[in-house]
């Protein structure tokens, strides 16, 4: 249990930003209650709204998935997990069923759900509708399905969630007819919701990765958006302005679009004067671009599509990673090669191998690595890979676009848009781009247009694309404010090393790929001579204290203890100290910002 706590840390277990629905970060404000809640003490987490959405269910999608056990399942023996599209229920069964040889796969079942036949208006025709399918299993196959619900990134959003469960309670959802059998039914609610009889799969067709014709042009360009605002819950929502916030989004990523005026306005004006944020590869356009519902669900399809494109073989994995990447190519595949210290050994150490014949799928890593802020050597790992024929995957969150070039080195560039792109750590997506200079090009957009799916929620494409227009002028306030963070942390003796590209080994690395305007990021971290230390600046750091990065405002978080609280011997022995703090710094003013780590830094002196 909790010694005295001072007031600002009286926030265990609340949402982060406060009184936010869809949060996808908790407060966890005291060195103690990061440890209670890798215990599972009940004093953190039977105070916990929320947490960061892979780990932590949101208690919406809690609820659905008990409300569907409820109805077609046994809440004594069974538990659901919900995913947007049957295929990714499909993937999910599939690992469950991998991971567990000698469980009864006939209890292992598939239940989709679409809008409910006779309930769909002509008016609402073009409106989102809703749309899920769940993985109905026993419970003791509950860690199994855990590891997949948090690795792949294939869930359901809270939002989806939210937009569902509403459904449901209206009667306007239920389980899916197969096609072509519906069987007549009376109709049930509201005449305005009524429309001829069909069968469940006769709705709308969904637009895909926000592709919009010149119909659904018109009419975003007609659309009172301030009206749309007022009616952006329940089946409201039009289809075809999604469309243009998804459109803005890529050309967003795409640097084709720098506006940051309302939708659809800023989908006619282009990049004018920022020439140097375009992805300047020959032959680039959005259309290789691809959104996703959570970052991480775009790692995993990197992933999968280079296995479908190039058939099995054994990853690398360059660098210490974010714990999920890592794991996904131990799980899924032909295995990962491992070289965690991002040095120009390990390089020395594969090439080797690859002259002696070894062959590989692809490399990923990160640019630059999350926590420890080393950097990979792209030109030589760019080298070896047109040398030896394999990809490069580059995960370029942390850096992120407006600060850093990657993509003429990778084949796939990845991205959390959770993180500082959104900045306001209340939505959930991700993306993905191809590069088509590629030798892959060609194969990857074959796979792509068979496999990809548009599983980006569409309300959750709204709040992506509101949150994004002021990242330019955003990332120029943070990349300052990191710099000074990272030199108040290094100029202070109880501070045993801080971990930002600036200051890095590794900084010519990042130097080779940053743009002429770019900066070094809002992410750093440093570790201290010892625990006590590390827990005395944490608890008197007035900072928001939890999960995620990328935030408007700075972050902290006792990054190893919450990732690899089980593994910390192993974390260690690639630099990942268990008193390692890791910052995500935002956009306070930068005196007061100096001042509150001043403080804590004070504290350790006491």
């Amino acid at each position: 249990m909790p010694g005295a706590l001072l007031a600002f840390n009286d926030t265990v277990g609340n949402t982060i930003p406060p009184d936010t629905s869809h949060a996808v970060s908790v407060s966890l404000p005291t060195w103690e209650s990061n440890v209670g809640y890798e215990k599972g003490e009940r004093w953190v987490t039977d105070k916990m709204k929320c947490g960061y959405p892979r780990f932590f269910i949101h208690p919406l999608i809690q609820d659905l998935a008990s409300t569907i056990v409820a109805l077609h399942g046994s809440t004594n023996s069974e538990k659901a997990m919900l995913f947007p599209t049957h295929k990714a229920a499909v993937r999910c069964v599939d690992f469950i069923v991998d991971k567990n040889q000698t469980a009864d796969q006939s209890l292992i079942r598939i239940i989709d759900f679409g809008p409910t036949a006779g309930l769909t208006s002509v008016e609402g025709t073009g409106k989102v509708q809703p749309r899920i399918s769940a993985v109905i299993y026993p419970n003791e196959l509950w860690p199994s399905a855990k590891v997949y619900w948090q690795h792949s990134g294939d869930g359901i959003s809270s939002r989806r969630a939210e937009f569902c469960s509403k459904a449901f309670a209206e009667d306007a959802m239920s389980k899916r007819n197969s096609p072509g059998h519906s069987p007549p039914r009376k109709v049930k609610g509201p005449r305005r919701y009524q429309r001829p009889m069909s069968t469940d799969d006769a709705s709308v067709n969904m637009p895909t990765n926000g592709n919009l014709d010149d119909h659904s042009t018109n009419e975003v360009k007609q659309l009172d958006s301030v009206l749309f605002v007022e009616e952006r819950f329940g089946r409201n929502l039009d289809v075809s302005f999604a469309c243009a916030c998804k459109l803005a989004v890529r050309r967003r990523i795409a640097g084709s679009l720098t506006n940051a005026s309302e939708i659809p306005e800023s989908l006619n004006h282009g990049a004018a004067g920022h020439a140097g944020r375009s992805r300047d590869v020959p032959g680039f356009s959005v259309d290789d671009v691809y959104l996703f519902s959570t970052g991480m669900n775009a790692i995993f399809t990197s992933h999968r599509i280079m296995r479908l494109a190039r058939g099995e073989m054994k990853s690398i994995m360059y660098g210490f990673p974010y714990v999920d990447t890592l794991k996904i190519l131990e799980n899924w595949g032909a295995g990962v090669l491992f070289f965690g210290m991002s040095s120009a050994a390990e390089l020395d150490d594969l090439e080797r191998r690859l002259e002696a014949g070894e062959r590989y799928l692809a490399l990923f890593c990160e640019f630059p690595g999350n926590p420890l802020l080393t950097t990979p050597d792209l030109k030589r790992i760019r080298r070896l890979a047109d040398k030896y024929d394999f990809g490069v995957v580059v995960d370029e969150t942390i850096g992120n676009f407006l600060n850093v070039h990657v993509l003429p080195y990778a084949d796939v560039v990845v991205s959390s848009l959770t993180k500082i792109f959104s900045g306001d750590s209340n939505v959930m997506g991700g993306s993905l781009i191809l590069n088509p200079r590629s030798r892959y090009y060609e194969m990857l957009k074959e796979v792509m247009s068979v496999e990809f799916e548009d599983n980006l929620f569409e309300e959750d494409s709204v709040y992506l694309e509101r949150n994004s227009r002021d990242f330019i002028s955003r990332i120029q306030r943070v990349n300052h404010n990191a710099e000074m963070v990272a030199d108040t942390l290094r100029a202070h003796a109880k501070i045993k090393q801080v971990n930002y590209p600036k200051h890095s080994d590794t900084r010519q690395h990042y130097e080779a790929c940053k743009l002429p305007d770019g900066g070094y990021g809002g992410l750093l971290s440093c570790t201290f001579h010892n625990l006590d230390d590390a827990a005395a600046f944490y608890d008197h750091l007035n900072t928001q204290k939890g999960p995620s990065l990328g935030t408007n405002f700075t972050l902290s978080s006792p990054f190893v203890i919450l990732a690899h609280f089980n593994e910390l011997d192993w974390a260690a022995k690639y630099g990942c100290d268990a008193s390692l703090i890791r910052f995500s710094i935002g956009l306070e003013d930068t005196d007061a910002l100096k001042a509150s780590f001043d403080s804590a830094l004070a504290a350790i002196e006491l």
